[in-house]
């Protein structure tokens, strides 16, 4: 199919030379450029689902505030039985 489409002078003269210098069309080229691109567009990696780990308990302690953070570090550092 004949098309027509504008491109950045700069880019069509890097495309023309890269052509050449590779022995193919500048059709050829835009052809497999399109072709690479679209394929990673549909080849998109499936992504493993996150397994999140849950306790069971009775929620926060009292008197910790996870919004503090320099508070919570402290208060995770302290020996275990200690209030």
């Amino acid at each position: 199919m004949r098309t027509t489409i504008r491109l950045d002078d700069q880019l069509l003269k890097s495309a023309k030379r890269f052509a050449h210098e590779t022995g193919q069309s500048l059709t050829k080229l835009i052809e497999d450029a399109l072709r690479h691109r679209l394929a990673r567009r549909a080849a998109k990696p499936t992504r493993k689902p996150v397994t999140l780990t849950t306790v069971s308990g009775r929620g926060l302690r009292s008197g910790v505030d996870i919004d503090d953070s320099a508070a919570l570090l402290a208060f995770m550092e302290r020996p275990h039985g200690s209030s």
